[in-house]
C-alpha cells in the first residue's frame, strides 16, 4: 500500500484555494486539478468514480456481503481557505518530535511555539508535519482526503474485509460556505455519511454554528479637508462607528464553547467609499437571529444619521445540523465506538465552525463530523501529526465494520 504520508504530501502540493468573490461552481478552476487526480486514483484502485461539472467526485465501492446494510458515505473537501496562501506549499516533516518549539522559517523568525500552542506537547514521539511559515498547510481538509483515500485503498487491497456499499465524496468550496450547493444527495446514494473534516485526534461533532455572512457598503463624500465642514462624509469613520456598535465581548478572540460571535473578516476603505465583511455565528438559533437583526438595525440607525450612506446585505450560509442528526443518534454512537476501537478517547463537542455535513444534514443526509487530525487551520501555524491522520483512516474502517455487523 502507498503510505498515507505520500498521499497527503501529493495532495497538499496542489493549490486548491477557493475564491469567495467568484460566482462560478467551483469558485476556482484550480480545484479541478486535485479533483481530477482523486478521480483517476480511485479508478486506478478499481473503484468506479466520476467528476461532474460542478466539482464533485462521487465514487462507489460495492458491497461484498449478502445481507442488506445501509450505504455509508465518507466526504472531505479539497479546497483550502482564502485566509492564507495555498500555493507552493513546502511541508516540513519532523520525525519523532521531542517537544519544544519548532522553527518554521529562520529567515523570517517564524516559530511554532509551545507557549502559544501547548497541545503540541501531546504529540511527543509522533511525526509532525508543519508549514514553512509562508503558507497554510492544507490539512484542512486534505488530511481528511488522505484518510479516506487510504481507507479506500485498504479495502480494495483486502477483499477479505466484509463491508456494505461504501460511498466516497470529494467537494469544492467548503471554505467559502458553498461546498454542497449543487451536491446531488440522491445520486450520491448514501443513507448516512460522515465528513472527515474535524481537528485534533478524537474529535466528533454533530452540532455546529448557525452561520451567515454580512457585506456592508458605506458611501461617503470626499471633499478637500480645508473646505470640508458640513460637506465631507468620511466613510471610514462611519465604518468604525458601525463596528464599535457591535458588542466587543462577542468577537472570536473573546468567545469559546457555545458562545457565538461577529467576526470582521475584511475592510477596505477611503474617505469616499468603504466596504466591510463580517461572518455571524451562533449555535443557538434564537441568538443567531438576534445577531443578524442587530447588524441590520445598526445599518438602519446609521442610515438615519448619515442620510442613507450604509447598505447592509446579510446572507444565510448554513444552520446547526444537530436537529437533523439527533433523530439518527445511533450514527453518532457508532462513531464513538469506532473511535474507542482505535484506542482513542472520543471528544464529542460542538464545532466552532461548519462543515459540508451541516448543509447535507438538512438535505436529507445525516452527516456528523470526524477528526482529520490537524491544528491551527487557515494559517502559517497549521500542523498535523501523521499518526492522527492514520487514526482517522482507522476510524473510517471501524465505522464500516460496525455498520456491516
Amino acid at each position: 500500500m502507498e503510505k498515507l504520508l505520500d498521499k497527503f504530501l501529493r495532495y497538499v502540493s496542489v493549490d486548491t484555494m477557493s475564491d469567495p468573490e467568484s460566482e462560478t461552481q467551483p469558485s476556482s478552476e484550480r480545484q479541478f486539478n486535485l479533483l481530477r487526480m482523486l478521480r483517476d486514483e480511485l479508478e486506478a484502485m478499481g473503484i468506479k468514480a466520476e467528476l461532474d461539472e460542478f466539482g464533485y467526485v462521487m465514487a462507489t465501492i460495492p458491497s461484498n456481503i449478502e445481507k442488506e446494510v445501509p450505504a455509508i458515505g465518507f466526504i472531505a473537501h479539497v479546497d483550502t481557505s482564502p485566509d492564507a496562501s495555498g500555493a507552493d506549499i513546502k511541508p516540513q516533516i519532523i520525525e519523532n518530535y521531542q517537544g519544544g518549539d519548532i522553527m518554521l522559517n529562520a529567515e523570517k523568525d517564524i516559530v511554532l511555539r509551545v507557549s502559544d500552542f501547548p497541545e503540541m506537547q501531546n504529540y511527543i514521539g509522533k511525526t509532525m508535519i508543519t508549514t514553512d511559515g509562508t503558507t497554510l498547510l492544507g490539512a484542512d481538509d486534505k488530511g481528511g482526503v488522505a484518510a479516506i483515500m487510504y481507507a479506500a485503498q485498504y479495502l480494495m487491497e483486502h477483499p477479505e474485509v466484509k463491508h456494505g456499499e461504501i460511498k466516497i465524496g470529494f467537494t469544492p468550496d467548503e471554505e467559502i460556505g458553498r461546498g454542497v450547493a449543487k451536491f446531488d444527495v440522491k445520486k450520491f446514494g448514501a443513507k448516512y455519511a460522515y465528513t472527515i473534516d474535524g481537528g485534533e485526534i478524537g474529535e466528533l461533532e454533530y452540532e455546529n454554528f448557525n452561520a451567515a455572512g454580512a457585506k456592508i457598503h458605506i458611501q461617503g463624500a470626499n471633499i478637500h479637508p480645508g473646505y470640508a465642514k458640513g460637506k465631507m462624509v468620511n466613510s471610514m469613520q462611519i465604518a468604525m462607528e458601525f463596528n464599535a456598535m457591535l458588542p466587543v465581548d462577542q468577537r472570536p478572540e473573546f468567545t469559546c464553547g457555545y458562545e457565538g460571535f461577529y467576526h470582521l473578516t475584511d475592510i477596505k476603505g477611503t474617505v469616499e467609499e468603504t466596504s466591510m465583511q463580517y461572518i455571524i455565528r451562533d449555535h443557538d438559533r434564537a441568538k443567531f437571529e438576534e445577531k443578524k437583526s442587530l447588524i441590520v438595525s445598526i445599518g438602519e440607525f446609521l442610515n438615519k444619521k448619515y442620510n442613507g450612506a450604509v447598505t447592509v446585505d446579510v446572507k444565510h450560509q448554513y444552520y446547526n445540523m444537530r436537529q437533523e442528526v439527533e433523530p439518527h443518534y445511533f450514527i453518532v454512537e457508532k462513531a464513538i465506538k469506532a473511535i474507542e476501537m482505535a484506542g482513542i478517547k472520543p471528544k464529542v463537542q460542538p464545532i466552532r465552525g461548519g462543515t459540508d455535513g451541516a448543509n447535507l444534514s438538512f438535505m436529507g443526509l445525516p452527516c456528523p463530523n470526524i477528526f482529520a487530525g490537524g491544528h491551527n487551520f487557515h494559517g502559517k501555524y497549521e500542523y498535523v501529526p501523521l499518526e492522527s491522520m492514520e487514526k482517522a483512516s482507522e476510524v473510517i474502517l471501524n465505522i464500516i465494520s460496525l455498520f456491516s455487523e
